[in-house]
């Protein structure tokens, strides 16, 4: 009796659910009792990199995604670009992916909206920050108009209210990058936290942490705190841990690494009009390969093309 081949489907055809991924991240950032990191991508290529080199959740960053696209993070970049280029990272790694939602393109309408259609596209959390929109990167500048505190606190209500548990909400505190003080960063994140966010994350552009640790001081763990070490990148992980933080995010560095490398090659090449000299110092092509599973189409057209008929024989 014949029986059937097992189909072959393509590799993003049994990643996980979006329900799968988005407990996955609560998991590392609400229930995990040790540091958890998130890694920095903005396309499919940095996503599938940053899982093989053993990283167990992603951040979708603004500015880096807006830089690959040709934009500035200032809301330039649209948050129907932003959900493709999200769509694009889930499909290539099994990883959760929290997304840089910037302050949520608008106002509770636009915030709600751009998470219904996260979670379409199999996305496992959000992070809105507190500021007016157009929002301009963190650091650029001194002009950072915050949000009112209820009216974000709307947002985070609107987001809930749309996904419910379907994705694991962020809010963002600007309040220290706005120069506004400790107090009205406490006070934005106990109303944030009544208004359902499921974590913290507390910014600062300070070159030392203390900001991040007097602010754990006072907020006490009512939720996990997330960070993003850009400026104080000299802190050891070991201090994160030892404030109660739950999760650091690497949040630009795929992109600023993959920015010099290209750089450095370019300039070689149109120096040294040859890419011999460059060629050991580069990904493979097999590397590459490798990394989107050209071994399953591989196998895949050897069971859906037909063989190449030989040429007719004349007498």
């Amino acid at each position: 009796m014949l029986t059937r081949p097992q189909p072959l489907r393509h590799a993003a055809d049994h990643r996980p659910e979006a329900a799968t991924r988005a407990a996955a991240l609560r998991e590392q950032i609400c229930c995990n009792q040790d540091l958890s990191f998130l890694m920095e991508a903005h396309d499919g290529l940095s996503s599938a990199v940053a899982e093989r080199a053993g990283f167990k959740g992603l951040w979708a960053s603004g500015l880096s995604i807006a830089s690959s696209l040709g934009y500035r993070d200032a809301s330039e970049a649209s948050w129907t670009q932003l959900i493709d280029v999200v769509e694009r990272m889930v499909d290539s790694t099994d990883l959760p992916v929290l997304v840089d939602g910037d302050s949520g393109f608008g106002n509770f309408n636009n915030a709600r909206i751009l998470a219904h259609k996260l979670r379409q596209r199999g996305a496992a959390g959000v992070a809105l920050e507190d500021k007016q929109f157009p929002k301009m990167n963190s650091f650029v500048g001194d002009r950072h108009p915050l949000a009112d505190a209820n009216e974000f606190s709307g947002r985070l209500r609107a987001v809930k209210d749309a996904v419910g548990d379907g994705l694991v909400l962020v809010a963002r505190i600007e309040a220290l990058i706005a120069g506004h003080g400790m107090d009205e960063a406490l006070h934005r994140a106990h109303t944030y936290a009544d208004a359902g966010a499921d974590a913290i994350l507390i910014h600062s552009r300070k070159s030392t942490a203390d900001e991040i640790f007097a602010f754990t001081n006072g907020w006490q763990n009512r939720l996990p705190v997330v960070i993003v070490p850009t400026k104080y990148y000299r802190t050891p992980a070991s201090a994160f841990r030892a404030a109660g933080i739950s999760t650091v995010i690497w949040a630009n560095h795929s992109m600023r690494a993959a920015t010099s490398a290209m750089r450095n090659v370019c300039e070689r090449i149109i120096t040294e009009q040859s890419i011999a000299g460059i060629e050991a110092e580069v990904a493979t092509l097999e590397e590459v390969f490798s990394l989107f599973h050209y071994d399953e189409l591989a196998r895949a057209e050897a069971q859906y093309l037909p063989a190449t008929a030989a040429p007719a024989q004349r007498d």
